[in-house]
């Protein structure tokens, strides 16, 4: 009877923080990683911070398609602030996170990655407006509608990821809790839980299907209208205009989606490789808030220009 008692009162215990271990399989030497993670990190600061200030500056730069550049800068600082300082600390420091604390990473992540894909979709929607119906486009895409757009884009990253941390909050944690990741990821820290997680699955992936999966295929069809209407156009300048207008963005959103995709898969292998996942987890946090800035600012000559009034 005591035995039965203890066992009771034991799954009744409700622990109080979880232990990130970092990299699976790295443990010993992963405190190395620092230093490519920290460079990336400065590299992502100091190049969208660069973005910023200079669209600021630049009136010339003053127009929808980099305004929605310096909110996906913004963006961007946002999502790799959010991951990479508390990495660092667990490399160096204390590999605890208090449960709060991990809550409010996991809907940071969430609502940071969301805006990211929601911005691309404004962006395509810009090029879509510019290129398909270019006498349309002064009395449409307006700073009014920059304004709205971003608004709407922050109200439903917002409001759609909230249950995701507070479904997280009401599991209860009983024995286990050490995460074999970096971060505090949805399903690694639910996946510690003692009671039923279906509910968490089931959000998570309706989340993603309806977040990320209709931001994807409308960029997408924006993108094969626009393709379509260069492809009509006579003048090959005008071609070649056109299509260099968008080429930075078709590539950041390639390397974005292609990304979710890849990280959604290897996740079902974790079991047989388990470091794969975790690794290409905060890759795909960090690489686009260092690539985003550099590509535009190496495939658009306007943002170049405005590099050399701001540097004088």
């Amino acid at each position: 009877m005591e035995t039965t008692l203890s066992r009771t009162n034991s799954s009744m215990l409700q622990v109080s923080e979880f232990i990130l271990l970092g990299f699976p399989g790295l443990h010993e030497w992963q405190h190395w990683l620092s230093l490519p993670l920290t460079l990336l990190y400065l590299l992502a600061l100091g190049a969208n911070l660069l973005i910023l200030i200079t669209i600021y500056h630049d009136t010339a730069l003053h127009q929808p398609m980099y305004q929605f550049l310096g909110v996906l800068a913004f963006v961007d600082i946002g999502l790799a602030t959010t991951i990479i300082p508390k990495i660092l600390a667990i490399f160096w420091f204390d590999k605890t996170i208090s449960l709060s604390a991990c809550f409010t990473q996991i809907y940071a992540i969430h609502i940071f990655m969301g805006m990211e894909s929601g911005i691309f979709l404004c962006m395509a929607v810009d090029r879509y407006v510019a290129i398909c119906c270019p006498l349309c486009y002064p009395t449409t895409v307006t700073k009014a509608f920059v304004i709205k757009f971003t608004l709407s884009m922050i109200l439903r990253n917002g409001l759609l990821t909230i249950p995701v941390p507070v479904l997280a909050a009401q599991r209860h944690y009983c024995s286990k809790n050490k995460i074999d990741h970096c971060l505090c990821s949805n399903l690694g820290v639910t996946s510690l839980a003692c009671d039923s997680i279906t509910i968490n699955k089931f959000y998570q992936l309706f989340l993603a299907w309806f977040m990320f999966g209709s931001d994807m295929g409308l960029v997408f069809t924006s993108y094969v209208f626009i393709i379509r209407s260069v492809l009509k156009l006579k003048s090959a300048e005008a071609t070649s205009k056109a299509l260099s207008t968008c080429s930075s963005h078709i590539i950041l959103i390639l390397f974005f989606y292609t990304a979710i995709v890849v990280v959604s898969v290897t996740h079902l292998a974790r079991r047989k490789f388990p470091l794969i996942p975790v690794f290409l987890n905060v890759l795909h946090s960090l690489i686009p808030p260092a690539l985003n800035p550099m590509v535009y600012a190496l495939r658009t000559q306007e943002l170049r220009v405005g590099f050399q009034k701001l540097f004088g």
